[in-house]
């Protein structure tokens, strides 16, 4: 069952997602509802929306189960900015 969902953002973001929206051929719902699922972890991402290039590069590279992405970017930005 979908939920209706108002949120308030810049009008120039709105703006840019809906143009954005478009040249995909999606709708802007349809963005924001994948992006939620990315971060909630309930993603089902469908490769066929992935470019060539970025086809090539799934399994290229294997991490650890227990390895931690954020805890990787603040140790670089840490280093990097400290």
């Amino acid at each position: 069952m979908d939920a209706k969902l108002t949120l308030s953002i810049d009008r120039n973001i709105a703006r840019k997602a809906k143009i954005y929206a478009k040249s995909k051929g999606k709708s802007l719902s349809f963005l924001v509802e994948n992006y939620l699922m990315l971060v909630t972890g309930n993603s089902s991402v469908d490769e066929s929306d992935f470019t060539p290039r970025v086809k090539s590069l799934l399994g290229s590279v294997s991490v650890p189960d227990d390895f931690d992405h954020r805890k990787e970017i603040a140790d670089y930005l840490t280093k990097k900015y400290l």
